[in-house]
């Protein structure tokens, strides 16, 4: 891989969390590395409580390793200051988590727009709204732009979250068990739709998930179990699900 070419390198990421009482600390990540490409679509996939959350939040700078550099377009996240990391975060990171955390007072539209109001005036390819109401018509949704999250389904939210995550026009997406909530027809069609929106708009994703279906759309899958990430080969292992 042209060194050029890299938007995500991780360098020996470590987590650890202090023992109890002094005690030994709890160890729950080991020498992470992983190189990512521009338009890359991978899935991190293992048993619950292998760190797999808490990796994503380290990749998306909601989390600092205890060990080991996140460097994004070269870039070390925990070398940057809160105001500087809240920036990156806002302009070149979405994401999706199982939750759809939309909030329910705001229409579909107002939702997609909010994290525009955080990122402030950077240059974009299209205005915010415009963006918004051609991707949110993209995923179907374009005759419940005024409609409130109450008045969608389980699948309807989370191509709304979906939508809002790439906004922005971020570089990259992390999304967190995005399907876990979903019945399997919805999470078929969310699977379907990340895959092609992944290579609609470019951006570099990284899913988090227990779903062998979701995992195995994905160009890559890396399995995370006590100790480095190791790239797998189909088939996918089976887990059992996420409380």
């Amino acid at each position: 891989m042209a060194e050029e070419s890299v938007l995500l390198q991780l360098e020996g990421v470590g987590k650890s969390y202090p023992g109890p009482e002094g005690g030994d600390p709890l160890t729950v990540l080991r020498d992470i590395t992983l190189q990512l490409s521009a338009g890359d679509a991978v899935a991190i996939v293992g048993p619950s409580g292998s760190g797999k959350s808490t990796l994503l939040n380290i990749i998306g700078g909601l989390d600092k390793p205890s060990s080991g550099r996140v460097l994004l377009e070269g870039r070390d996240l925990a070398a940057l200051n809160e105001r500087e990391l809240a920036e990156v975060r806002s302009r070149e990171i979405g994401f999706i988590f199982q939750l759809h955390h939309l909030l329910p007072q705001l229409s579909v539209l107002e939702n997609v727009l909010v994290p525009t109001l955080a990122a402030g005036s950077f240059t974009r390819a299209e205005a915010p709204e415009v963006r918004a109401k051609r991707l949110l018509e993209r995923v179907g949704l374009a005759e419940r732009l005024t409609h409130r999250p109450g008045q969608l389904s389980g699948g309807e939210r989370q191509r709304v979250a979906v939508v809002r995550a790439l906004i922005n026009e971020p570089k990259l997406v992390l999304a967190d068990e995005p399907t876990g909530s979903l019945d399997h027809n919805a999470a078929e069609n969310l699977a379907t739709l990340l895959v092609e929106l992944n290579q609609e708009e470019g951006v570099t994703l990284i899913v988090v998930t227990h779903a062998v279906d979701l995992a195995k759309r994905m160009q890559r899958v890396y399995e995370l179990r006590d100790g480095p990430l190791a790239q797998l080969v189909l088939p996918v292992p089976r887990y059992e699900e996420e409380p």
